[in-house]
């Protein structure tokens, strides 16, 4: 199968969407990836880049890669990210039927995490090409706009619902991320059009040469029970909740909080982590994907928190699968789809979100079990993820998906 990927995040970003091209492109079908500058989460352009002119590039041996213009998102602020979702819709309306003409595509695919305006360069391409549109739908928009504070004024999330209609209308196929998705989803779509595809990872090959990782990290990591918080570290994760909890268990030495990651938030955690004299909360920086296992195998525990928005209870955060794939006991501040997930596994404890005593009662619930039973938590875990998220699995899934919706 032909497949266009579209995307305004990919590799060398650290994305899910990575490993499944990747895996197609090991498969034998013929990807092709249409993406902008990297410059996520940090918001500068990554070393080897430039924010103007087009890139090409090779990922994976066999998959083109075509970049366009972006405007960077900078170090926040609501001028930048317009600014850089803007600019990746009109660099990519304007120049990508160019760069990819001659080309046919069976299927175009749209990682579309927001912000879903990364699916209109896709729409006119898809008339082009006489191709099979589909967006593997990440986000709630605009509900996510709301929970975010992103958005606030009635009106504005009323014309963004209205836009969200409109680009639902010229996709073939949605492909929802979690089971939650349908009903949210299906107020500003067909319901014909939803198909349940969930996230998934790729597991490390043996061939895979991990990244170094510090040894002063290693060190803490063994010596101590220390719960491992990975990924962004920003608004929706509730970060506050993290360092609360920090400080309430700032009495027990043995037990370290280890933030693995960047974000919006990360300067605001290090001048708590300083005023408040928190040694117990280690702030490890970031990491390529590949360095991960290895952090995790060391871990004691791995922490996931959202805030408490209903928007966040319908969304399984993708470190979840990373989670359970590294078979480590899971502690879960967040309620809905993703608990049910780690609930349904039995791969850990979970609690009430934006709460940092409940936060701190689960740490403390797991941390008094034995490592036999920790183990077993993280052995359950493994298995759900083995039989609901293999990603070798999930990629012929796709495949499968397209092909007999397009009528390839």
């Amino acid at each position: 199968m032909k497949i266009l990927f579209l995307s305004q995040y990919f590799w060398p970003e650290t994305f899910i969407v990575n490993d499944l091209v990747r895996k197609l492109s090991e498969q034998g079908h013929e990807v092709t990836v249409a993406t902008a500058k990297p410059n996520y989460p940090g918001g500068e352009i990554f070393d080897g880049y430039k924010a103007w002119g087009v890139q090409r590039e090779r990922f994976a041996e066999s998959v083109d890669v075509i970049r366009v213009p972006l405007w960077p998102r900078g170090r926040g602020g609501s001028r930048n990210l317009i600014l850089n979702y803007l600019s990746f819709v009109a660099t990519g309306l304007f120049l990508l039927p160019w760069l990819l003409r001659g080309r046919k595509f069976d299927s175009i695919v749209v990682f579309a995490m927001s912000p879903i305006t990364q699916v209109i360069p896709a729409i006119p391409l898809k008339w082009i090409k006489r191709a099979h549109l589909a967006a593997w739908v990440q986000d709630l928009w605009p509900e996510s706009l709301a929970a975010t504070g992103f958005v606030r004024n009635p009106q504005a999330l009323r014309m963004v619902g209205w836009m969200v209609r409109g680009i639902y209308a010229c996709c073939d196929t949605l492909l929802l991320q979690s089971r939650a998705f349908f009903d949210p989803v299906a107020r500003y779509a067909c319901r014909s059009k939803l198909v349940y595809y969930p996230n998934s990872i790729a597991l490390p090959s043996e061939k895979t040469v991990a990244p170094e990782v510090p040894t002063q990290l290693l060190e803490e990591l063994r010596e101590n029970f220390c719960v491992v918080f990975a990924g962004n570290i920003g608004i929706a994760q509730s970060i506050e909740t993290v360092v609360e909890a920090a400080e309430l268990l700032r009495q027990h030495p043995a037990l370290k909080f280890v933030l693995v990651g960047s974000g919006s938030r990360l300067e605001w955690v290090k001048e708590r982590k300083a005023s408040l004299g928190l040694d117990n909360l280690i702030l490890a920086g970031r990491f390529p994907m590949e360095a991960m296992p290895q952090i995790f195998e060391h871990s004691s525990a791995l922490l996931v928190s959202l805030r408490d928005e209903e928007i966040f209870s319908y969304t399984i955060p993708s470190k979840v699968q990373a989670y359970l794939a590294a078979g480590k006991a899971i502690i879960a501040s967040l309620r809905g789809e993703g608990a049910r997930v780690i609930e349904e596994a039995g791969a850990g404890k979970t609690c009430e979100p934006e709460s940092a005593n409940a936060l701190v009662e689960s740490i403390l619930a797991l941390m008094s079990l034995s490592p036999a039973e920790r183990e077993q938590m993280g052995s359950a875990g493994q298995s759900y993820f083995n039989e609901h998220f293999d990603m070798d699995r999930q990629t012929e899934r796709l495949v499968e998906i397209l092909a007999s919706r397009a009528d390839i």
